[in-house]
């Protein structure tokens, strides 16, 4: 079956390669009646996943019970599972049927199952293993046929080792399990997610879609997500309905991730003084090959930069500088040819004016010199707008946003 179909049954957003690799599983175990479990952190959606099983299921025509195991007091827990005799505890004035009774031949979903007391998981070790349950105040042994898909956000682990979740129940459960990443770890499905939710809310509330600029959709790919999807539809829903500017910039989006400036970016936007020097290098080389696309506009820039210096003009070798950047497979290949360019010209030069001094220009401090004033240029000619600036730049408005970074030209 086809997994994009898959997603727009069920309305699955994204396309990372670690979401297609759980649904792929889903797809497979769901023609069995093998247990599952599927894990991941709260607000990741594993109860489609439940539902995506059971649908492609030969039980599908059949029950399907969702359960928050741990939204039910622990002592009506058994009653509300395997169901209860008529006086078999206060309040018990009729018999009633249990979940695992009602979804005879169907699939129960336990969300949050190692919220179970201890006695419980008794129970459930039972089901899973004969079949067979008690209801409460009975001793009549009753049989279902049950598939059980069980989901949870505990490190069953520690749960194990604290004596707080049976060992032998978890591999009962954990006989096929499922993790779903969380949204951090699925950057490219971010915009997406963002997109889809801004379309719906706009939609039920009767107001134009909104429209991110690519800072802020920059920093919706760098954040944390703690919350994961549910958090990221609970932000988009907050700017819907509160913004009135439907073209959302960075400057909004800080203002609904409070936290975006301190614990929550990648190092990416370290301090310079934590920078890593090798880092800056690659990315100062690769900056001057994306931005500078023939021979011609490198060399009028570098003596541009010597005459601002009052420095006699050197030749750079057009050989050198035309290298073909497609034949080398990795940055580190780059920068070894930058540095084979560095060591074939003359780069030093004596001060006019003071005899016998000899200054020696640092290539790399040069190059970035350079390139922090190109950038100041770019941003005073086109009046601080971040897209004109890069597209004169010959960047895109991410690398440019980048490199404000690094140059603190933000303030």
């Amino acid at each position: 079956m086809n997994i994009q179909q898959v997603k727009m049954r069920f309305g699955i957003i994204g396309n990372s390669p670690k979401l297609n690799h759980a649904l792929e599983i889903a797809l497979q175990v769901a023609q069995t009646d093998l247990s599952v479990l599927i894990t991941g952190e709260s607000g990741v959606g594993k109860e489609i996943f439940s539902q995506v099983i059971h649908n492609y299921s030969s039980r599908k025509h059949n029950s399907y019970i969702a359960v928050n195991c741990g939204a039910i007091p622990q002592g009506t827990i058994d009653s509300e599972l395997f169901g209860h005799e008529k006086g078999s505890f206060t309040g018990a004035h009729e018999s009633r049927k249990g979940y695992f009774e009602v979804a005879d031949k169907g699939t129960i979903f336990l969300d949050e199952v190692a919220d179970l007391p201890l006695s419980t998981q008794v129970r459930l070790l039972r089901v899973l293993e004969t079949g067979e349950f008690i209801r409460v105040g009975s001793s009549k042994t009753q049989k279902t046929d049950v598939r059980v898909i069980a989901a949870t956000n505990v490190d069953f682990s520690k749960a194990i080792e604290k004596g707080e979740f049976r060992e032998d129940l978890y591999y009962r459960l954990s006989t096929v399990p499922i993790h779903i990443s969380p949204l951090r770890e699925r950057k490219e499905d971010i915009y997406l997610l963002f997109l889809k939710f801004a379309s719906d809310f706009a939609e039920k509330y009767k107001m134009p879609p909104l429209r991110l600029s690519d800072e802020a959709k920059e920093m919706l790919e760098v954040y944390n997500w703690q919350g994961n999807v549910r958090q990221l539809k609970n932000i988009t829903e907050q700017i819907s309905i509160i913004e009135q500017d439907r073209y959302i910039t960075g400057e909004t989006i800080k203002r609904y991730l409070k936290d975006f400036n301190t614990t929550k970016l990648p190092s990416l936007f370290q301090s310079d003084n934590q920078q890593n020097f090798s880092g800056e290098r690659e990315l100062l080389f690769k900056f001057l090959i994306d931005v500078k696309k023939d021979t011609d506009e490198i060399k009028s820039i570098v003596n541009l930069l010597l005459k601002k210096h009052n420095v006699s003009q050197y030749n750079i070798n057009d050989e050198d500088l035309e290298f073909k950047i497609n034949n080398i497979p990795n940055q580190e290949q780059v920068i070894e040819k930058a540095y084979e360019i560095k060591d074939k010209q003359d780069i030093s030069y004596v001060k006019p004016n003071i005899e016998d001094t000899e200054e020696i220009i640092d290539v790399n401090f040069s190059l970035a010199d350079m390139e922090k004033d190109l950038i100041k240029r770019a941003l005073t000619k086109h009046k601080g707008k971040r897209k004109a600036a890069a597209d004169d730049l010959g960047i895109s408005e991410r690398t440019l946003y980048r490199k404000i970074k690094e140059y603190n030209l933000d303030t």
